[in-house]
């Protein structure tokens, strides 16, 4: 009795490993704050799993463009079969890559811009803001910025999509002027980390009177603190958008796993943990729209935005002006 047992256990032992093995594992690369346990990524996991069979292994790989930095070391390699969290910025640069295959979907989004990127799909977006404090500076401009003693923590353009997103900004704005702004800001920089999440939190701790961000995070103090301090400044030169994106990669283990994730992303599963996780528009907004929180926001009255083509031909000179400046 207690042999026959024994070997009935141990078989359900075996038939469940068996099964285990045969759960089919989708790796997504993305950024720290994506699979943080207050960002999306636990709620995206949740519910892609529910109907997937699968297991989603989200796997954290610094800002933004150290995502694609990554990617570009490992090439046909790569465990990845998603990379998420790039922007308009870096699409360009990851298509020349060679490591990514279309989507084959045709997205019905709502973004302040029409997409037909035929490689990568949008997930959310916003305008890049310096937060600042009530009552404290409130510079209107880069310019005027400059001309203040306001202190400002920045982001490193090489690692992080804001780093990159501000230099497009100012290169936007000022055009062959970029590199004097830069040179006029170095006084203000107090501090340039490698992604967001470093930046965010020396200045919730008093490092600096202001902060690279989104004009969309002041919601989080607004929507789960009742804290109404801080603030996007709106800037006379406009402020440059930044739209997320996810990619399949062309040489993914799991490609019907990874377009059926894609397609995914744009339901209201996914789309429902954005605002309130990520902090950002929802690619495709909500039959509510927003909450309350979300209504006192800025709304720039311009919007900047260079190609992915413009974006990608300037980054290099762009990295190498910021970097000139900073150093003097």
């Amino acid at each position: 009795m207690r042999k026959t047992a024994a070997l009935a256990s141990a078989g359900l032992i075996i038939t469940a490993g068996v099964a285990l093995a045969d759960t089919p594992v989708l790796t997504i690369y993305t950024y720290d704050s994506f699979t943080s346990e207050w960002g999306p990524g636990p709620a995206v996991k949740a519910a892609f799993e529910a109907e997937c069979a699968c297991t989603v292994d989200f796997v954290a790989a610094g800002d933004g463009a150290a995502l694609l930095a990554r990617l570009q070391m490992e090439g046909g390699t790569s465990d990845a079969d998603i990379l998420l969290g790039l922007d308009t910025n870096l699409t360009a640069s990851a298509v020349a890559t060679g490591l990514f295959a279309p989507h084959g979907v045709t997205p019905d989004v709502d973004l302040p811009i029409a997409w037909d990127d035929p490689t990568f799909l949008p997930y959310d977006w916003s305008h890049f803001a310096l937060i600042g404090r009530e009552g404290g500076p409130a510079p209107a401009s880069f310019r005027a910025l400059a001309d203040s003693d306001a202190s400002v923590i920045i982001m490193d353009p090489r690692s992080s999509t804001p780093g990159l997103g501000l230099l497009m900004w100012v290169k936007a704005a000022y055009g062959d002027e970029a590199g004097q702004i830069w040179a006029d800001l170095a006084d203000n920089i107090v501090t340039v980390t490698p992604g967001w999440s470093e930046g965010w939190g020396l200045f919730l701790e008093g490092e600096a009177d202001l902060v690279l961000s989104y004009s969309t995070s002041p919601a989080y103090n607004i929507v789960v603190e009742n804290d109404h301090s801080l603030r996007a400044l709106p800037f006379s030169e406009g402020h440059y958008m930044q739209v997320e994106v996810a990619g399949k990669l062309a040489g993914s283990d799991q490609p019907a796993l990874a377009d059926q994730f894609l397609r995914f992303m744009l339901t209201p599963a996914f789309q429902s943990a954005i605002p309130e996780t990520n902090w950002m528009y929802p690619a495709v907004m909500p039959e509510g729209g927003l909450g309350e929180g979300w209504s006192t926001l800025l709304q720039p009255e311009v919007s900047l935005l260079l190609s992915p083509d413009e974006a990608q031909a300037l980054r290099s000179a762009a990295v190498d002006e910021w970097r000139d400046a900073l150093a003097q």
